[in-house]
């Protein structure tokens, strides 16, 4: 009863954040017709939203690794309500923006949780097929949600997409409050320096800020530029004082984990060539072939039912094969998805649907299951960070090589597959069958 409550709670929040992120596509039309918004206005709905999230990701893993990840995830979906019922009464799109922001850091604070309570519950050899049930529900709720926002919208108002996600966050909030598991003692320190995470924060922030302004401004331009140096130097600022810290925000034992670093690179490249193919994509479907958006959803609907139906079979697999063999079928499948884009229609996006469920699966489960005691939360924030940065670096990527003209897509595939190809190195570095086979003996 215990792990299926963890199990419940971890896949509500995971799914909430999910269909939040994709029903917000077919909201702002109206959002902006309704409070007579500039088109930058509707964009930083989103791109307040983003900055939040990746700046706070590891920090709310920190932070529930010391207090507990229950009341974390708890306090994180009850604020993510809140936020939501203060937008769908915003008089204006400042409020609007402003409590983005809000539900982004209450957003932050649930996702590592959702991980760290299946480390918690499962022993790290049962961990392949929770993670299988969470990626395919994160799945089925992307897929959702544009769907739904279409229905709500017509029948009800924008306004209504946000009042739905208070009576769900509140479930899953009854759900974390009901789960009880045993909790390891928290390592070191109780007091963590306010250098660290404001640094990485504000790192985080500049970079994810300058990736999503490439495909409006180029890489480069002066703000483009100036955006990544000002996030190098502040990454370089807080790698160097954590190596001085004596309560680093991102412990030792898990910078030194070489299967948690290869999962965060592999989810990184992946996740940055999958989705720099989809926005390559919509371009290519709509402007080149002159297909309506509705014909465009119909044509993506491989990549979401692969990816649903190939969660339990990438579980599976990571149990008989390894996490080796698992990611690097996986990342080659996602590579043959991008490079086929241009021509092979259905069967490229069953590929890449097939192929991303395999990574995340065999990703999250390593980077979890290997987590030092005591620190599966800020894991998962890492893990959580990688899967925000990723997709801006993959859209920017498309952007810069010209996904957004009317040319051919392929010089834009060519240059996300190689993208994505670099995950391959990174599979190379996560164990093999026998140390699988080891932890589960």
């Amino acid at each position: 009863m215990r792990r299926r409550l963890a199990l419940l709670a971890s896949v509500g929040g995971a799914a909430l954040v999910a269909l939040d992120g994709t029903v917000l596509m077919v909201v702002q039309p109206a959002l902006r017709r309704d409070l007579g918004a500039g088109v930058a206005e509707v964009q930083w709905t989103s791109t307040a939203y983003l900055l939040t999230v990746a700046a706070f990701l590891v920090l709310a893993g920190r932070l529930g690794d010391r207090y507990g990840h229950t009341r974390l995830l708890a306090t994180g979906v009850l604020g993510f309500a809140a936020a939501s019922a203060g937008i769908a009464l915003a008089p204006g799109v400042g409020w609007v923006i402003g409590l983005r922001a809000v539900q982004g850091m209450f957003g932050a604070l649930a996702q590592p949780a959702t991980l760290a309570l299946l480390r918690l519950a499962y022993p790290p050899e049962l961990l392949g097929r929770p993670v299988a049930v969470r990626t395919a529900a994160i799945g089925v709720a992307a897929a959702a949600g544009p769907l739904l926002g279409g229905v709500l919208v017509a029948g009800f108002g924008w306004r209504s997409v946000f009042v739905l996600n208070v009576p769900a966050a509140l479930a899953v909030a009854a759900l974390a409050l009901a789960v009880r598991v045993p909790a390891p003692p928290p390592a070191g320190p109780a007091r963590l320096g306010a250098a660290g995470p404001a640094l990485l924060a504000l790192a985080l922030a500049g970079l994810v800020h300058a990736l999503a302004g490439v495909p409006a401004y180029g890489w480069a331009a002066p703000r483009t530029l100036l955006g990544l140096g000002a996030a190098a130097g502040l990454g370089a600022l807080f790698v160097r004082g954590e190596r001085r810290a004596r309560q680093p925000l991102v412990p030792a034992e898990v910078a030194r984990s070489r299967p948690v670093a290869a999962s965060m690179a592999l989810l990184l490249a992946v996740s940055a060539g999958m989705f720099g193919a989809l926005f390559t994509a919509t371009f290519l479907l709509q402007d080149v072939r002159g297909l309506g958006p509705l014909e465009t959803g119909l044509r993506v609907l491989p990549l979401t039912a692969l990816m649903v139906a190939g969660a339990p079979v990438a579980a599976a697999a990571l149990r008989r094969y390894g996490a080796r063999r698992t990611a690097l079928a996986g990342t080659g499948l996602v590579v043959l998805g991008i490079a086929g884009l241009d021509t092979a229609g259905g069967v490229a996006f069953g590929l890449l649907g097939a192929g991303f469920a395999a990574v995340m699966v065999t990703a999250t489960g390593t980077v979890v299951g290997d987590a030092p005691p005591g620190f599966a939360g800020v894991v998962g924030g890492l893990k959580q960070t990688a899967m925000n940065v990723g997709p801006s670096l993959g859209i920017a990527a498309a952007a810069g090589a010209g996904a957004a003209g009317t040319a051919p897509a392929g010089r834009p595939l060519t240059v996300l597959a190689l993208l994505a190809g670099l995950g391959l190195a990174a599979a190379r570095l996560l164990p093999g069958r026998g140390a699988a086979g080891a932890a589960a003996e």
